[in-house]
């Protein structure tokens, strides 16, 4: 009986380790050009650039959920973000700051005993706890750089080269504006891009790494923008924005500290 109770215990540790953790999609390194590809009325127009990403890394397939994040708060005995009154469960964690994101990426870090990804001024850290530029150094859990955002969000290697995530006819990819009821969706409920990754374009924006500066048009490896801004920057659009504001090439910018109903996060980890 105490082996059985034992191996009960077991199962359900590792059951609630597994449950707490977001599935990940794995994203082959590559080239793309990054930024305004294309030209829609009502998008700031953002520098286009070469970017090499020379590693693979590992992509949240969807949006961190109500679910996931209340391990997190339960565990830290934090109070779980207001859900507007729309409902928890698998909709995307809403009302979360940026700091709030990373420390839910070193709490799973910590879970799953991997090197901590952040310090406590929120600069990147490689395995061994010494500040890095380079995302590739880093082993625990994260924030998507603006750069490894972008490249999952247009299909990697298997990109067709669509407007937005998943495709050009926005009502069969994303809730915005128009058919999201004023409100988020439970994830996963539209159609993935070409790497099987849903919600890049539309339900909530996702913070990322990086300050929020204006782009050069210079080639660049590995980018990870960490020279200082008040501001971190948002991708993705969400469930209130047009169509416009859904698609691949925008950004936004947001305080790191501010919180609301559009906005929540997806992890990432570079593979090793």
């Amino acid at each position: 009986m105490r082996k059985l109770l034992s191996l009960t215990a077991i199962v359900l540790l590792v059951s609630s380790l597994f449950a707490s953790t977001p599935e990940e999609i794995l994203v082959k390194g590559g080239t793309f050009l990054m930024g305004t590809t294309w030209r829609e009325e009502g998008v700031d127009n953002e520098a286009v650039r070469r970017i090499h990403l020379n590693y693979d890394y590992y992509i949240g397939k969807y949006e961190v959920t109500f679910d996931e994040y209340g391990f997190f708060s339960a565990e830290t005995g934090r109070s779980l973000p207001d859900d507007a009154g729309w409902g928890r469960g698998s909709r995307p964690v809403i009302n979360v700051s940026w700091w709030d994101a990373i420390d839910y990426c070193n709490w799973l870090s910590l879970k799953e005993g991997l090197p901590l990804a952040y310090d406590i001024e929120g600069n990147l850290l490689d395995a061994l706890g010494n500040k890095t530029t380079d995302p590739s150094e880093v082993e625990g859990y994260r924030l998507p750089t603006d750069a490894e955002w972008e490249f999952a969000a247009r299909g990697g290697n298997l990109s067709k080269g669509y407007t937005r995530s998943g495709g050009n006819s926005v009502d069969s990819i994303a809730w915005y504006k128009s058919n999201s009821e004023n409100m988020t969706h439970p994830v996963g409920t539209k159609a993935p891009n070409e790497l099987g990754i849903y919600d890049m374009s539309g339900n909530v924006w996702e913070w990322v790494s990086d300050y929020h500066i204006n782009y050069s048009s210079l080639e660049e490896t590995n980018p990870y923008v960490d020279v200082f801004s008040a501001y971190r920057v948002k991708r993705g659009g969400s469930w209130i924005d047009c169509p416009v504001g859904v698609s691949i090439d925008v950004r936004s910018k947001g305080l790191p500290g501010h919180t609301i109903t559009n906005l929540g996060f997806r992890i990432c980890r570079s593979a090793k």
